[in-house]
């Protein structure tokens, strides 16, 4: 059985070690729940693949405690990259970058580009400042569930999720609830201008603020793989629909402004766009637990996060 723990600055040098040591630790970000791994280690990796059954050319993401630490990763970083890099590091943002040496196929699906992240969140920080401490330059860590599955906000959807797939060696770090609730926006930095792959936290309105108006756009039907990028993906096992009329029977998800009709199971009511990202995926999570007919996803507001929102519904109602 996996350790369970709480995230104590002894358990956490005891998680650090535990990465040294070739096994897995799920941990905390402020998005969703990661499943690391060293990532300098193929078996440590080979692991978090069988783990999650996960297809192995599907490429990871690898966490950092610094921007100064990506360097460690890279060949160069564009400009532009580094602006939004020292804007928003640490946070929930990717950057997609030129792999040295170090970045090697079995993290990054065959692609000659690597994922890189600076989680912001406290126990995150200190897990991967640990296990720099111990001569580790990076933490893979994809979202700790199933491939295609929700992705877990707190420490008991990561057990519901893989728990049984762990060794006794591995561990759960328990962080309490995520504060954001979806995943990371990721950032095509390899070309002249960056290009969003998967929108999150980070909207195109705050890039564009930082870089100049128009700097930045949606990459559709981008060549590059990275996660998120299947059609269908976020899977509840109930079905999801978007603005279609609500039926009894349903699961409705909605702003607050929304009455519930009769005979209609209310999963969230958000007062505001920024709450509708951090409930989504424990409303999914509820639908199922209740064996709901169908999850209805009202969402008329598509700016700003909005955006990110509406990816995750999109994918997650094409089962």
């Amino acid at each position: 059985m996996a350790l369970f723990s709480s995230c104590t600055q002894d358990a956490i040098k005891k998680a650090a070690v535990a990465l040294k040591n070739g096994h897995l630790v799920a941990f905390p970000t402020e998005t969703v729940y990661g499943l690391g791994g060293d990532a300098t280690n193929a078996d440590a990796v080979s692991n978090i693949f069988r783990v999650k059954s996960r297809p192995s050319r599907n490429p990871l993401i690898v966490h950092v405690s610094s921007v100064q630490q990506i360097h460690n990763w890279v060949v160069e970083i564009p400009d532009y990259a580094m602006k939004l890099a020292l804007k928003f590091c640490p946070g929930p943002l990717t950057l997609i970058l030129k792999g040295n040496e170090i970045a090697r196929e079995f993290l990054t699906g065959g692609q000659s580009s690597i994922g890189i992240r600076v989680p912001k969140n406290a126990c995150a920080q200190l897990l991967l400042t640990e296990f720099e401490l111990l001569g580790g330059i990076g933490v893979a860590a994809p979202s700790a569930n199933m491939y295609k599955s929700i992705s877990p906000t707190c420490a008991k959807d990561v057990w519901t999720e893989i728990g049984s797939r762990l060794s006794h060696d591995d561990t759960i770090l328990d962080g309490g609830s995520c504060e954001l609730g979806i995943e990371s926006t990721i950032v095509n930095c390899l070309g002249e201008t960056p290009k969003i792959l998967r929108p999150g936290w980070v909207t195109l309105e705050a890039i564009n603020q930082l870089l100049g108006s128009n700097s930045i756009g949606y990459k559709e039907d981008s060549l590059i793989l990275f996660p998120g990028s299947e059609l269908s993906h976020y899977l509840p096992k109930t079905p999801v629909v978007i603005n279609e009329p609500v039926q009894p029977g349903d699961g409705l998800i909605a702003l607050s402004d929304l009455k519930t009709p009769a005979g209609v199971e209310r999963l969230s009511s958000p007062d505001s766009l920024e709450q509708f990202a951090t409930s989504l995926y424990s409303s999914f999570r509820r639908a199922d637990e209740l064996n709901l007919k169908r999850i209805v996803v009202i969402l008329n507001e598509t700016n700003g996060i909005g955006v990110a929102i509406l990816d995750r519904v999109t994918k997650a109602s094409r089962q």
